[in-house]
């Protein structure tokens, strides 16, 4: 069976204030055409379609017109799950209907997860969809008050799914989480990104896996496996972020055999504006030659240089970012901790405290902040969903 598994599309995104829709338009364009000459008998996507929950008209038009080229016009069936930026309530809206026309979307988790069961040549793949879902409401749904991270609640979903894993078929799972090699915390390359949690608690360990012939995951940006080559994240098609410019991007074309092992080839796209950094002195930038790439411009003039973004703009019109170095520099030596804007709210709150009391954060006081800001995140995400 051939298989394309894609992700993180977010639909709707805006970058630096910058809509992205003509842009995902040209890039998911450059993935049809992928599938017409590919032929895959199934579209994996893994979660976040959209990048919030309340996607404007452009973005769900976007993801109509490529679900209808994919799913009508190829005849390609897809299946795909709600990430942490999609609602669930809306993705899920009229989800039986339209299995009928080869498409298997699940917003919601389920305590009773059957199988996406389709066929190739050697006969019946098993794909085990488990949208993005809170601890709390795996809690809930599974009635365990053991589940407090998001490591308990992938272990209990798997453990339910591996009461009726069907060990003479190939099986595939699909996630939306932050699977790491030993379930401990790892750098996250793109900081487009937000954490799914505070704490530490976001992580899961990657050997929960080891059931499925495959692992499609979405969540993290840049694509990479996990521990080995069956547990995979494709990454955006896009970059979204500074932190994004050395991504390459594309999506993963999967090759599962008889035996249920898998070889897996990444496919680059090419975007219709590159995402980069510039540096260098002004006079030097307004040098180039003009170009509609998405840039970070970072100026190593010392001194202040009036109208520096209006005439980097002359040369580079879709600009995102301009910065001195120099002022950066000087920042950073006034400061010794990290970029604020890397921080996570935890980490900004103990800032906070420090700056604010001359004292450290203790323990308790910490412990309590957390409580409360995971209260308000969990609170903030019901309420999207209504």
């Amino acid at each position: 069976m051939k298989i394309f598994h894609t992700a993180d599309w977010h639909l709707g995104k805006l970058v630096q204030g910058v809509a992205m829709t003509e842009d995902q338009a040209y890039i998911l364009q450059q993935f049809i055409e992928e599938i017409k000459i590919e032929k895959p008998d199934v579209v994996m996507i893994a979660g976040d379609l959209y990048d919030r929950s309340v996607p404007p008209t452009e973005a769900i038009q976007l993801l109509n017109k490529i679900f209808k080229q994919i799913l009508i016009d190829e005849k390609t069936p897809i299946v795909a799950i709600a990430g942490n930026h999609d609602s669930a309530t809306r993705l899920n809206f009229g989800s039986d209907l339209m299995k009928a026309s080869g498409l298997h979307l699940v917003g919601h988790l389920e305590n009773d997860i059957e199988p996406v069961i389709l066929h190739d040549e050697f006969g019946e793949v098993h794909f085990y969809l488990v949208p993005f879902a809170e601890p709390s409401t795996v809690r809930i749904l599974f009635d365990d008050d053991s589940i407090t991270t998001h490591e308990a609640a992938m272990a209990k979903i798997i453990e339910h799914i591996k009461g009726k894993l069907d060990s003479t078929k190939r099986n595939i799972i699909m996630g939306h989480a932050f699977i790491t090699k030993d379930g401990m915390p790892e750098l996250n390359t793109s900081d487009s990104e937000r954490k799914l949690t505070i704490g530490g608690t976001e992580c899961i360990n990657a050997a929960l896996f080891e059931p499925f012939c495959y692992t499609a995951l979405g969540h993290l940006h840049q694509a990479h496996f996990v521990a080995n080559e069956t547990i995979q994240y494709s990454g955006s098609p896009l970059k979204y972020s500074e932190s994004e410019v050395t991504h390459k991007k594309g999506f993963l074309m999967l090759d599962l055999a008889l035996d249920g092992t898998v070889s897996v080839e990444k496919k680059l796209l090419v975007p219709k504006r590159e995402m980069r950094i510039v540096t260098g002195f002004l006079d030097d930038i307004l040098q180039h030659k003009k170009s509609d790439d998405y840039v970070f411009v970072k100026l190593e003039d010392e001194g202040y240089v009036k109208g520096a973004a209006e005439l980097v703009r002359t040369v580079y019109p879709n600009a995102l970012h301009i910065e001195r170095l120099a002022v950066f520099a000087q920042m950073e030596q006034q400061s010794a901790t990290m970029n604020r804007v890397q921080m996570d709210d935890s980490e900004l709150f103990e800032l906070f405290y420090s700056e604010m009391t001359g004292k450290e954060l203790t323990a308790d006081i910490k412990s309590i902040y957390t409580n409360v800001l995971q209260q308000l995140l969990d609170n903030e995400r019901e309420k999207q969903e209504v």
